[in-house]
């Protein structure tokens, strides 16, 4: 007689996928029963899951060729298993090394040379990283080189947003993803890994004043609002409004540098009557920089900044003027 999870099996086969009350119906089992039979063979790696309570579906887990033993140094192995992040087509989420190992199957890359390329990328793109700044990217090059006049004394991000041939870096997908799919876990995460860089700058530069730049484009959960929430930071917050116009024109779709002066210059406002000695401006991902950069030119023009401001991205773009319009 066929054993219940060979039945599973068979069923799964033939019907691609199913939930737990089809299989229950079929097998004439209790839904207990069947969460049983179904953890097993989740545990075994016989079958893999999509979705999430209440609506759970099961299907065979497909067979991958399984590499050859390869002698990877630790080190490196440590590098990527903090450092890198993959999504699936399918939204699955997979750490460090094993996903990467995942990314190198899909993209048919050998393993060990890839793995010693993925270092080499990131000592490349970690140059700019310094030590006394926290280990921030300094990004202040991009601002002074960009427009004729920078108003920002300093702009730092935690991360790029994507590094060359390996596309977005952790820290990129995670933000892309997060305020795609309106997911607060995820941008809990993200707060998480930003706050003691926050905290860094406050402390370093004597930050009495904090804004944050306002979203433009329209999400029933904001990023940029809920990483004020999760900060809690104790520092005055500084009052600056995005203008509605007749019809919303974000920045990220605007691919002329001049464009987007025009639309930063005329679509944010500062609006404060309070003095402040250092400020601390925070945007979630910075291409051009325009906006941070009007911004600052808004408080020095009405004297609103005595001392020096500071921009933070979480995300930015390693050249000059450059286009992240997926976030």
């Amino acid at each position: 007689m066929m054993k219940t999870s060979a039945k599973i099996l068979n069923y799964l086969k033939s019907k691609r996928q199913a939930d737990g009350n089809d299989l229950a119906h079929y097998l004439e089992i209790s839904p207990r029963g069947v969460r049983k039979q179904l953890k097993n063979l989740l545990d075994k790696g016989k079958i893999t899951k999509i979705g999430k309570p209440p609506k759970v579906f099961y299907l065979i887990k497909e067979e991958t060729s399984k590499d050859e033993t390869i002698e990877i140094d630790p080190e490196i192995e440590k590098i990527i298993n903090e450092r890198f992040l993959f999504v699936s087509p399918t939204g699955k989420r997979e750490e460090g090394f094993e996903g990467f190992i995942h990314w190198c199957r899909k993209t048919k890359q050998p393993l060990q040379k890839t793995a010693k390329e993925y270092l080499k990328a990131l000592e490349k793109y970690d140059f700019f990283r310094k030590k006394i700044y926290g280990n921030l990217i300094d990004g202040t090059d991009k601002i002074e080189t960009t427009f004729q006049k920078s108003y920002l004394d300093k702009l730092f991000y935690v991360d790029f947003y994507s590094i060359e041939r390996f596309g977005k870096t952790k820290l990129g997908q995670l933000l892309l993803y997060a305020k795609q799919s309106q997911n607060r876990t995820l941008m809990k995460e993200l707060t998480k890994e930003v706050k003691i860089k926050i905290n860094f700058i406050l402390k370093k530069y004597k930050i009495d004043g904090v804004g944050f730049v306002p979203p433009t484009v329209k999400r029933e959960i904001q990023f940029i609002r809920e990483l004020e929430k999760n900060l809690s930071l104790k520092k005055r917050k500084i009052s600056i409004v995005k203008v509605k116009t007749d019809i919303i024109v974000p920045q990220k779709t605007l691919n002329k540098l001049p464009d987007r002066v025009e639309n930063a210059k005329k679509t944010f406002v500062v609006d404060e009557n309070n003095e402040y000695k250092n400020i601390l401006l925070i945007d979630d991902a910075v291409g051009s920089g325009a906006t941070l950069n009007e911004l600052a030119s808004q408080m020095k023009t009405r004297k609103i900044c005595r001392g020096k401001i500071i921009g933070l991205s979480i995300t930015g773009s390693f050249k000059g003027f450059d286009v992240i319009s997926e976030v």
